[in-house]
Parts: C-alpha cells; sequence; structure tokens
C-alpha cells in the first residue's frame, strides 16, 4: 500500500511539469494565427496594424495575440485514420476577442497545419 501511495504522489507531482511543457508547434500557432487574423479581418476599408499592439494611425485598427498557446484535446474527424492537435490561441481587435484553434498533423519533428478556425466571443 505505501509503494502505491508512492507512486501516486509521483505521478501527481510529476503531471504539472508535463501539463507546463509547451507544444512543439506553439510559437509557429502564433504566428499563423496572426496571419489569419488580418486575413479575416483585412477588407478594401478596414485593415488591422502591421504589428501586434501597433497604435491606431491612418484608420489602422489596434489589435493583439495573447502569447499563451493552449493545448486543447486531439480531434479525429470520422472516417480519419489520423487525429490532430488542437492549438488555441487568444486575438484581440478593439472590443472583441477571438479564439482561434489550430489543426495540426500529428507529425513528428514538423509542424504541418490541416485546419484553423476563428471564433467570435
Amino acid at each position: 500500500m505505501r509503494l502505491f501511495i508512492t507512486a501516486l504522489a509521483a505521478v501527481a507531482l510529476a503531471a504539472p511539469a508535463f501539463a507546463a511543457a509547451p507544444h512543439p508547434c506553439a510559437d509557429d500557432a502564433k504566428a499563423r494565427a496572426a496571419s489569419l487574423l488580418k486575413w479575416y479581418w483585412n477588407t478594401d476599408t478596414d485593415k488591422l496594424a502591421d504589428q501586434p499592439g501597433a497604435p491606431v494611425d491612418g484608420g489602422d485598427m489596434a489589435w493583439d495575440i495573447r502569447d499563451e498557446v493552449t493545448q486543447l484535446p486531439a480531434v479525429k474527424p470520422s472516417g480519419s485514420g489520423e487525429a490532430y492537435d488542437v492549438l488555441e490561441v487568444y486575438a484581440y481587435v478593439y472590443k472583441a476577442t477571438f479564439r482561434i484553434h489550430l489543426l495540426y498533423a500529428q507529425v513528428p519533428g514538423e509542424c504541418v497545419l490541416n485546419g484553423a478556425e476563428i471564433l467570435g466571443e
């Protein structure tokens, strides 16, 4: 019984360290989220500033991407044998908040983006 409790304590202590490890594609997700947000938002009349957090000048809107990238549970589309990692990035434009989900193929050592969605809050 003592061995079981010791093993359980070791797993409990190691879990936060495992959860804190960033996904290998976290930096790629932030960069692609910024590009996707600009593609989604920019029109002939409205445009986001060139850089996140940039001041509003010349009619361009300020925007920002949160530094934190959250890994959500992997998804496996029906009829597909492959699962995809889902990374979530928050973006802000004026008073709007957007959740951007990026689906990455589970290819070791590579960041292969297979899909994305922008959800407004």
